[in-house]
């Protein structure tokens, strides 16, 4: 299937999935989920796949074993592209459009403590700062998950010490609901991001790789 971008039938199905979220409207829709969500997202992921790996599109069902929430299907779907644990390229449509990004969503403690010893060693640390800086200036977003305090073994007053709070580190950029999203066009768009955010996910693999 070659790509030519998400139907608007996409945003409408996740539009009305958040309204109601039960298995009567997944089985009368899961057609439309499969044509307009799914088959879009495996023909992306498969034209990106040669330059950047293979995707793994996640499942649409949430795990609702130790969750207050107990709706059981996410409003979103996205994939992602794994260069190490966790960490890598991703895309997701949702009721929000689309948005692509790259970097860590989830550091264990060891690999933890590598990404904020790289951060704290003045060549590495000022080499993200500035890889950081230049994706900043092109228009993404930093985020992650931050600690509301220095981490132990650091001081508040370090230079750094913005970078040392986070958890987890990714760089991203919504598209929203540009008229691009619908056509072939938004494939060499989310090849672009990817490219742009690649020194990013480059420097965790390095630094806080397996």
């Amino acid at each position: 299937m070659t790509f030519e971008g998400f139907p608007s039938a996409a945003l409408d199905f996740y539009d009305d999935l958040e309204v109601d979220n039960t298995k009567s409207f997944w089985e009368a829709n899961q057609q439309v989920y499969k044509d307009s969500v799914l088959a879009p997202m495996r023909a992306l992921t498969e034209a990106l796949e040669p330059e950047f790996g293979k995707a793994k599109i996640f499942r649409p069902y949430r795990d609702v074993r130790f969750a207050k929430d107990k709706t059981p299907y996410k409003t979103h779907q996205g994939a992602f592209v794994g260069l190490a644990p966790a960490t890598g390229f991703y895309i997701e449509v949702s009721p929000r459009g689309v948005r692509t990004g790259g970097g860590c969503y989830d550091f264990d403690s060891a690999r933890l403590a590598s990404f904020r010893a790289a951060i704290a060693h003045d060549t590495y640390g000022v080499e993200l700062e500035r890889l950081l800086a230049q994706t900043e200036k092109d228009g993404y977003e930093t985020g992650g998950d931050l600690l509301k305090t220095a981490p132990r073994g650091f001081d508040k007053d370090h230079a750094r010490i913005g970078l040392l709070r986070h958890r987890s580190l990714f760089v991203g950029h919504l598209i929203g609901f540009e008229p691009v999203i619908h056509t072939a066009e938004l494939l060499d768009l989310v090849r672009d991001d990817w490219r742009a955010v690649r020194p990013v996910v480059d420097w965790i693999v390095r630094n806080a790789g397996a």
